[in-house]
């Protein structure tokens, strides 16, 4: 079994004892040693501007042109805390419970309770940063509800929460780029991890511009590279998203944990055609307010408005009525996905449901009207009061909605359906968040830690900021004590020219190999293998047949890719090519975790292990641990379990009705 360094004692003592004893750096030898950073989103950008500010030289690398571009910025709904604003229940505990409940039991306690400890600690650190969260009447910070909750605990700035806490943590890194602390490499990729004696001790990058490649020491390296949702080709991530970085550290020695352990977001745009590259989230927070439903009779012809309520099926209100349209999103994914393939969905496509926002128009017009203490007033007026109220809160989500759809939202119901959005698998991390490779750390949604099986909505941007911020400092500092008598190694070094030879040698292969398809033809192949068989739901024959296929697709890329230009140039297409090689590794390990783990859980869903009702049957007798692996060559890994123990929780079946 896998030792997780958790610290002994009480949950709730843990992270206090460990902060109270962890190993210090002082300032003059903070001086003296050197952190990259990979990756400049929330974790990546936090990290290296809190590294930054406690002296350390810090390298952060992003493959954009800013770290402004990072696909932190995409996220819409908010940001969780236990701050209890609302006075309705929450606690560090609650947040922690939903979390570790909201992941069907597969994360381990430590981590979780930690992370709803450091909840409070980061929106104060972002209200000093000038992040612009939406406030009430009175001026006190504004709350709305996610799913898997029974509290209001997302802090939020409109529908682009995600934007203003990126811009925060970028003006902080900025910050220390100016005073000389930290040292931007922008336009860079990372293509290998050195070691030496062991340890990680730098890496191997491209300069995407002129095709150089770059050493660069460090005596300790962060991975903040983000998900690996792309491996699905269609999917709400940036286009440039992708899983090298950290299936780089994978191929060195880092094991990747519970890889299976992906997320379909509900809410999405519905797929329209062959010709899309990408996906649009439409944010959580809309479940907050629209009531999601679809017709009672197949074969509905009539639009939406014109279906009397009589004739209508909210289906996550009923079958869920204690949480409603607010269920965690693997359980509300599964039941509008079963409702589509009952014969229910709607829209050309009939892969779809309704988000309908007519009766919150409603609700919050009559509000309205009291608060204005008005009479006599319309129907009409009324929705028109209530039309604004709704602007105010999502009207930028609306607007996008609008402009890719061609329809009014505010007329007529969204159509949404489920797309890959997040990625709970990652890196295996100790409680230090260091990988097995000593010296190597993840952070955010690099790493595997925090979320289980499933990610409750608005807790990516509250791990990516805890993570940066509030753990690595210390957890990272705690084992550069030990690194300060070592002075930087030059990248002269024969393990640097070595790993530098090794990255070029496999350019050169990638250029070479002169066949016919293009990088993006192998994606999205990929892509479909992926999403029919290791997706929404899997089974043992389907995920059998996509490691076959899988395989024999990395065959037929590696003797029949065509790379345009030249190597030593800006070239997307190799960049796009180094990726998919990637992808295509990391989607046959996916079907391999999944087809081992004969169970289902939070995201997992194994056809074979259901209720009657059709909900997740999870197998804590054989299954509770986490599946770390170990690369061992082609086509091969080796399983390591951690073991997952409740010392306070007591797992039981998830039941949101």
């Amino acid at each position: 079994m896998l030792d997780s360094k958790i610290p002994s004692g009480k949950l709730d003592d843990k992270w206090v004892d460990y902060k109270g004893h962890c190993k210090l750096v002082n300032p003059a030898n903070k001086r003296k040693m050197e952190v990259i950073i990979v990756g400049t989103g929330l974790a990546g950008a936090s990290a290296a501007a809190a590294m930054g500010e406690l002296g350390y030289k810090v390298k952060a690398f992003c493959f954009q042109d800013s770290p402004r571009r990072a696909h932190s910025i995409a996220a819409q709904g908010g940001i969780n805390a236990a701050k209890n604003y609302q006075n309705d229940g929450d606690s560090v505990f609650r947040l922690f419970y939903d979390t570790i409940k909201g992941g069907d039991y597969r994360a381990r306690e430590a981590n979780v309770h930690r992370l709803a400890e450091v909840s409070s600690n980061i929106i104060d650190q972002c209200v000093a940063q000038g992040v612009p969260f939406a406030r009430e009447y009175g001026g006190l910070l504004s709350n709305r509800s996610f799913g898997g909750t029974q509290v209001q605990r997302t802090f939020y700035a409109a529908g682009q929460t995600g934007q203003q806490l990126l811009i925060g943590a970028y003006q902080a890194l900025e910050r220390q780029v100016a005073l000389g602390n930290v040292t931007m490499h922008a336009r860079h990729e990372m293509l290998d991890i050195v070691k030496i004696d062991g340890k990680a001790k730098g890496i191997i990058a491209r300069n995407l511009i002129t095709g150089e490649l770059e050493k660069h020491f460090g005596h300790a390296v962060l991975i903040c590279s983000g998900g690996y949702g792309n491996v699905y080709y269609l999917s709400t991530n940036a286009m440039g998203s992708n899983v090298t970085a950290a299936w780089k550290a994978h191929k060195q020695g880092a094991y990747f944990a519970n890889p299976c352990f992906t997320q379909i977001h509900p809410t999405c745009i519905p797929v329209s055609g062959d010709h899309q590259s990408k996906l649009t989230l439409m944010s959580e927070s809309l479940r907050n307010d629209g009531r999601i439903w679809v017709p009672k009779n197949i074969g509905e012809t009539r639009k939406a408005n014109e279906i009397p309520e009589a004739d209508r099926d909210y289906f996550l209100e009923r079958r869920y009525p204690a949480f409603g349209n607010l269920v965690p999103r693997d359980v509300a994914s599964r039941a509008a996905k079963e409702r589509c393939d009952a014969g229910f969905g709607v829209g050309t496509s009939k892969q779809a449901v309704y988000l309908d926002y007519a009766a919150a128009i409603l609700r919050y017009g009559k509000i309205e009207v009291s608060k204005q203490g008005l009479s006599n007033v319309s129907a009409d007026q009324i929705i028109a009061l209530g039309k604004e109220v709704v602007k105010e809160k999502y009207g930028n989500l609306f607007e996008m909605y609008a402009k890719i759809t061609g329809e009014n939202p505010y007329e007529v119901p969204m159509r949404i359906y489920p797309a890959v959005h997040y990625t709970m698998g990652g890196l295996w991390v100790d409680y230090e968040l260091q990988t097995t490779v000593p010296g190597l750390y993840a952070l955010g949604e690099a790493n595997f830690s925090d979320h289980g099986a499933n990610r409750l909505g608005a807790s990516a941007l509250m791990q990516g900021l805890a993570d940066g911020y509030f753990v690595a400092p210390y957890t990272v500092g705690n084992n550069l004590a030990d690194e300060i008598y070592n002075a930087a190694i030059p990248t002269t070094h024969p393990a640097f020219e070595e790993a530098a030879k090794k990255v070029a040698d496999r350019i050169a292969s990638l250029k070479n190999i002169n066949g016919k398809q293009s990088a993006e033809s192998f994606h999205k192949r990929l892509g479909k293998i992926i999403w029919d068989k290791c997706g929404m739901a899997r089974n043992k024959e389907g995920l059998t047949q996509a490691i076959k296929e899988v395989q024999a697709l990395k065959k037929e890329f590696w003797s029949d890719l065509r790379i345009p230009g030249e190597i030593n140039e800006y070239n997307p297409e190799l960049d796009k090519a180094n990726r998919v090689a990637d992808f295509i590794e990391l989607g046959e390990l996916m079907c391999v975790d999944a087809l081992a783990r004969e169970e289902s859980c939070g995201g997992h869903f194994r056809e074979e292990y259901q209720t009657p009702e059709g909900e997740a049957l999870r197998d804590d007798e054989n299954f509770m641990f986490v599946s770390a692996w170990e690369n061992k060559g082609e086509h091969e890994w080796q399983l390591h379990k951690e073991e997952l123990k409740y010392d306070v929780i007591k797992p039981s079946q998830r039941n949101y009705k």
